[in-house]
């Protein structure tokens, strides 16, 4: 029988009280005799652990390389299933905060998202902006998460998680300003759409280079460990980004440095149009994490309640314990991976609908207001016709506000312009006839 994940594979020998023989301690065999002649191992040799630095380990007389087949794929840790079930009764057993106001507030938050995705979406088909990226059926991976946390933690968001902005209070407009990159943008218009960030929200400005963030968000966790103010940081990234060299400088950087930081992986199956299957062999992104020394969970991303409770967990670890967790959420993305994809190239309309109509996160947590009678779909369509006048109103506002002045692309990195920058800027508007 195979053994479960995390159980030592390895062979432990030991000296059998009556008999001078090896024993091995899983199967209690006799595996080997030990002599006291030749160019045998005496028996007292095996008493020892071997001394080797960096690795916890047992001597064994069994040649055999560990293969990965013959370990379990770790567990996925579900609350709520496709049906609106959930394992308890009572969700506040789990987490004291679960109750039916916060059940509202995160549904009408993926809805909400769910939303604007559709109406901006549309407005990038439109050309009234030049880029989009949607949410569709990674909700629950914005919004448990963000709930979870406390309000001074930071969040590095990679680029598919507007809803943690969202949560903390980043507005349509300030979304919108953002997209159309005018001057109410709080970029000033330097950076493409979905780029968002906000210093008072504590989410740092989101970055097109993949995986920088990771390692950005352990210098920012070692920071707040030297603070020891109780905070800690949330790191997003995504399978694809598992690939990349940053990643594994992230997560090891964080296990010998022992930060306060939660890495949260959105593995929705694709990174752009790399399936899984070719993206790596081993048992997901989660299987990495015990290998660096992070204590590790794989979670149904698509049930925002599991959501919720792992990451108030590994937040707890993290500040009381100051070390890294990872949190491995398997989800799906319905969506395009952005208005730059037709994803119907390298996967099929069926599977795509399939998994929208079984496993959406916004479908699951309706049917678990609706089973509990704290949500009608009389709301929920009226709630969708009120976020979406609101979104088209200020997709209104945003295009008449003008862009932000040519001087921007100047400003904001010295505190007084260089000379050289001076120059190009007088170079720019006489070009310009400014």
């Amino acid at each position: 029988k195979a053994p479960k994940f995390g159980r030592q594979l390895r062979t432990t020998l030991a000296m059998c009280p009556t008999g001078g023989q090896l024993l091995c301690r899983r199967c209690e065999s006799t595996t080997a005799t030990a002599t006291q002649s030749g160019d045998h191992l005496s028996a007292d040799k095996f008493e020892e652990r071997p001394q080797f630095p960096g690795s916890r380990s047992q001597w064994t007389q069994e040649l055999k390389f560990i293969d990965p087949n013959d370990y379990d794929g770790i567990p996925v840790y579900r609350v709520v299933d496709n049906s609106g079930n959930s394992c308890v009764q009572d969700l506040q057993e789990l987490d004291t905060r679960l109750d039916r106001d916060l059940l509202i507030r995160l549904y009408r938050g993926m809805v909400k998202l769910d939303q604007i995705d559709t109406v901006l979406y549309n407005a990038q088909r439109q050309g009234r902006i030049s880029f989009y990226i949607t949410s569709h059926g990674e909700e629950a991976t914005h919004f448990g998460p963000a709930a979870a946390l406390e309000a001074d933690d930071m969040v590095f968001c990679q680029y598919r998680e507007a809803g943690v902005l969202i949560w903390r209070g980043f507005t349509i407009d300030n979304m919108l300003n953002q997209c159309f990159g005018n001057r109410k943008d709080l970029g000033k218009g330097r950076q493409m759409p979905i780029h968002y960030g906000s210093r008072d929200l504590n989410c740092v400005t989101i970055k097109s280079t993949l995986t920088s963030e990771m390692v950005h968000s352990v210098g920012s966790a070692y920071a707040l460990k030297r603070q020891q103010k109780g905070r800690c940081v949330l790191s997003y990234f995504g399978d694809g980004a598992a690939s990349e060299g940053d990643a594994h400088a992230a997560l090891n950087f964080a296990a010998t440095l022992d930060t306060p930081i939660i890495f949260y992986c959105r593995n929705n199956g694709y990174a752009i149009s790399t399936p899984t299957t070719e993206q790596y062999r081993g048992d997901g992104i989660a299987a990495r994490g015990p290998a660096l020394g992070i204590p590790t969970i794989r979670i149904d991303g698509n049930d925002i309640v599991a959501n919720f409770v792992a990451v108030a967990e590994g937040r707890r670890i993290s500040i009381e314990e100051n070390r890294p967790v990872l949190i491995e959420a398997m989800t799906y993305r319905v969506s395009h991976h952005s208005t730059s994809d037709d994803s119907s190239v390298y996967r099929s309309v069926d599977e795509v609908k399939k998994w929208q109509k079984n496993n959406h996160p916004i479908n699951r947590l309706r049917k678990l207001l609706e089973k509990r009678d704290w949500f009608s779909e009389t709301e929920e369509d009226q709630y969708k016709q009120e976020v979406r006048k609101e979104v088209l109103a200020a997709v209104v506002r945003a295009e008449k506000v003008l862009k932000p002045s040519l001087k921007t692309m100047f400003t904001d990195v010295y505190e007084e312009l260089p000379d050289h920058l001076a120059e190009q800027y007088r170079d720019l508007a006489a070009h310009c006839s400014l």
